[in-house]
């Protein structure tokens, strides 16, 4: 039979215990966790992205229930062990569950220190520690104003960044002279400081608590100097303690931790303790890294696997706080026979410090710029000398002759126990043995083996190094989403949940609360910024003209010569003896020098100039034509054949559908061009499988496809589903937009957006439930509101002719398409 392991805390030590584990030994255990919070096991590393809305829940859970099931581990989530009888080898839960183990694993972690300053029992005064304080932080974001953050460590600056961009004014209190003293010396922290003034965080440093004001809920921070804070929210971030309360209270021996020899077994040889909860050797860690290591042995005892043991850990530090990237490790303090060697570049925000005795390095402080924190740490692990380098150490490994170093040489230097990852405790051998024996060839496998760059991500570039490294000419370069542009390190997907998750509701704003690093954008990302608020905030959002392509800020297409084509919309590709009167008289009278008829079954009147464009859509409004959005990223057409109305093969009447379809839809902005097409009969005149929306009439109703495309790349659609009446067609049109424009990236077609996120996925959010597909065509039927205005109109009634003037020519139109 399975020996029995219990595990007390369902947290990122106690699970990585069992990922060891079951990598050594699988079936030996029959396990069981108690977890206190009711929750999968997530990373706290990742609580302040999710607090500033960067991330969601499910993006920073590292074990989810199917792990757990197919590992045939029990998970008691939100149910506490609150005794052990190690006499007769028993917990009891906080539910009255009792059972007995052969091994007790204790990973019950930290808890927040609070200061016992009057008032700290004050509804309003929380730590930040765990889930149900960023609910909580969240939740007083949306009715209070002023928080105050107690503590400048890694923990408080993240709580101080989420709360700002949540639209709080936040101030930070800090004890010591500089900010996170035990990372940086004086100068990063003050780089910091300075840094955090500028995103509107205002620190006070040498600030000692003395009270925390208010009556029954907290009102304001008051200092021992008599200065006071007005505070809706106080946030405790001074730092943690081993919650050591259920070990020593059932006899297991406890110092500042619970007490472990080398291979993490506590006085009573069954039971075993790793993480934040630990003391060895006099130590306790607060890192991810020695936590790793420790896990590592623990599974090796568990397994029955010989092992040195663990003896203690170099720390260093690599952290990203508040987007900027910090590195420490060692001794950076300072002191006797201590020599500094310094770089300073305040215009990019760079600082770098490497303290040596004896030409070894003894620490290292790196802000801005940590890209060469493995190597010093690996030098200062070795003890190497470094008389050699000296001179041009400073500026990081790749120095080579004044120009810098082969990309892969850097890691091919590191020795297999580098970290890589720090947020998960990933190794360079770790990564390499993962490549070779799994196969992997891209990033995003490396991160679904190793997790390493899967958390915050500041290793990514050291991870794609090494995969480049270790494959040599197979290496695979990385297909995962890009950033945007070179403005931002953030994909299009991220930019579009942030738009919502911040409330970001104009161009300016998202570029501060996104870091931009160009203040204006660029040509590539204003367009797709400015498409992802409208189409976000419909109704609330002013569209920006200038962040529009040249094509749809005149509202027409310009052409090689300079000219521009016009196309007036036909409906469902109808027109009358009034429309076509108008089109020839407009021919004549501003003499324009083609006409022809589209693909998508409308004229086209080429060769317009500049000047007339006003003119040329007044008289053609005058007879009831509006713009056709040829040049637009919009619905472009609704092309039909006549159908049953005249055709003896038609089945249903593909022409009315289709006008209907086109009076809906029109005006709609899409992430890139939106054709759609109405056949009668299964003989497809109109070419509706392979538009965006095709609609293929049949006896019994309407096939509806998506996703074609008849440009350069020809791609015929999918079916979607079949609908037995006009009203259901319509209807899955209106959603499949809606869905397409909330989800799409700007400039992607609907062939590779569902090429990308599968049809099964379309299909699931269009058809799993009625009430879903419903509220997908409200919010586009809402969108519409206001937004069906023919802009040729509205430029005919009162025309900015500076707009017209400014226009560049056809050469230096790089974007035209």
């Amino acid at each position: 039979m399975k020996e029995k392991l219990v595990v007390v805390g369902n947290g990122m030590a106690g699970m990585r215990t069992l990922e060891e584990l079951l990598k050594r030994a699988p079936d030996k255990y029959d396990i069981t966790v108690f977890g206190s919070e009711p929750r999968l096991n997530y990373n706290r590393i990742m609580l302040s992205p999710l607090l500033a809305g960067e991330k969601a829940f499910e993006d920073i859970i590292l074990n989810d229930w199917d792990w757990y099931e197919a590992n045939n581990i029990t998970l008691r989530a939100g149910d506490p062990i609150v005794g052990i009888n190690p006499a007769k080898k028993t917990v009891i839960s906080g539910r009255g569950r009792e059972l007995e183990y052969d091994k007790l694993l204790l990973a019950t972690g930290s808890e927040p220190i609070i200061i016992p300053v009057p008032g700290h029992t004050k509804e309003g005064v929380i730590t930040f520690r765990d889930m149900g304080d960023v609910d909580h932080m969240i939740s007083a974001s949306k009715t209070r104003q002023n928080a105050v953050v107690i503590g400048g460590g890694l923990l408080g600056l993240e709580a101080a960044y989420g709360l700002s961009t949540l639209g709080m004014r936040v101030t930070v209190l800090h004890l010591a002279d500089h900010l996170m003293e035990r990372q940086l010396d004086s100068a990063a922290g003050n780089l910091l400081k300075n840094e955090l003034g500028q995103r509107d965080i205002h620190v006070v440093t040498g600030a000692d608590t003395a009270e925390i004001l208010g009556e029954e809920r907290v009102e304001a921070v008051k200092l021992k100097d008599g200065r006071s804070f007005d505070a809706d929210l106080v946030v405790m971030a001074v730092g943690i303690r081993p919650n050591t309360w259920l070990a020593k209270s059932h006899g297991i021996e406890t110092g500042r931790g619970i007490k472990v020899d080398d291979h993490m077994v506590t006085s009573d040889p069954d039971i075993l303790s790793v993480g934040e909860c630990v003391e060895h050797r006099g130590l306790c860690y607060g890192l991810v890294a020695p936590i790793w290591d420790m896990a590592k042995v623990l599974a090796d005892k568990l397994a029955g696997i010989e092992n040195p043991g663990y003896t203690g850990s170099v720390l260093s530090t690599k952290l990203k706080v508040t987007g900027i990237d910090l590195f420490s490790a060692g001794d950076f303090q300072g002191g006797k026979d201590v020599e500094d060697i310094v770089f300073r570049d305040a215009a990019r925000g760079v600082y770098k410090r490497v303290c040596i005795r004896d030409n070894k390095v003894i620490g290292t402080v790196l802000y801005g710029d940590t890209a060469d924190g493995p190597w010093y740490f690996q030098l200062l692990k070795d003890e190497a000398d470094i008389s050699d380098v000296r001179s041009t150490m400073i500026f990081g490994q790749g120095f080579e002759e004044g120009q810098a170093a082969d990309p892969f040489k850097a890691v091919a230097a590191l020795s297999d126990d580098a970290e890589i990852c720090g947020c998960n405790g990933v190794s360079k051998g770790d990564i390499v043995s993962a490549i070779k024996g799994e196969g992997l060839t891209s990033l995003d496998e490396v991160k679904t083996c190793t997790k390493a760059s899967a958390s915050c991500g500041s290793c990514t570039g050291l991870v794609e190094r090494l995969i480049g490294f270790t494959l040599g000419d197979e290496f695979v370069a990385d297909d995962g989403p890009k950033p945007m542009c070179g403005c931002t390190h953030l994909p299009h997907d991220d930019v579009r949940r942030l738009i919502k998750a911040k409330e970001l509701k104009t161009i300016p704003d998202l570029y501060q609360a996104l870091e931009w690093t160009t203040p204006d954008g660029c040509s590539s990302c204003r367009p797709a910024v400015n498409y992802y608020l409208l189409s976000a905030w419909p109704g609330e959002y002013v569209d920006d003209a200038r962040s529009r392509f040249i094509n749809e800020r005149v509202h027409a297409n310009i052409q090689k010569d300079g000219t521009y084509s016009v196309v007036p919309r036909m409906w469902g590709g109808l027109t009358s003896a009034k429309e076509l009167r108008a089109i020839a008289d407009v021919v004549d009278k501003f003499d324009i020098p083609t006409v022809k008829v589209t693909g998508g079954q409308r004229i086209d009147l080429f060769g317009v100039k500049k000047d007339d464009l006003p003119a040329v859509w007044a008289d053609l409004g005058a007879a009831g034509m509006v713009s056709g959005h040829a040049y637009g990223k919009s619905l472009r057409t609704v092309k039909t054949c006549v159908g049953s109305d005249w055709c003896r093969f038609g089945t249903q009447d593909s022409t009315g559908l289709g006008v209907k379809l086109e009076e809906e839809t029109w005006g709609s902005w899409m992430p890139h061009k939106f054709k759609m097409a109405v056949s009668g009969c299964p003989r497809n005149c109109a070419e509706a499988t392979i538009k965006d929306f095709g609609v293929v009439c049949v006896d019994s109703g309407y096939e509806l496809h998506v996703g074609g495309n008849g440009g350069i790349h020809v791609r015929a659609t999918d079916l979607l589903t079949k609908v037995a009446t006009e009203e259901e067609a319509i209807e899955y049109a209106m959603a499949f937009v809606q869905l397409y424009r909330e989800e799409a990236r700007y400039l992607e077609r609907t062939a590779p957006w569902i090429e990308r996120v599968g049809l099964e996925y379309v299909q699931d959010r269009l058809m799993r439930s009625d009430e879903e597909r419903l509220e997908l065509r409200d919010r586009f039927l809402k969108s519409q509101e206001g937004a069906q205005v023919d802009p040729w109109a509205e430029r005919a009634k009162g025309v900015d002719a500076h707009e017209f003037q400014a226009l560049p020519s056809p050469k230096q139109l790089a974007t035209v398409e």
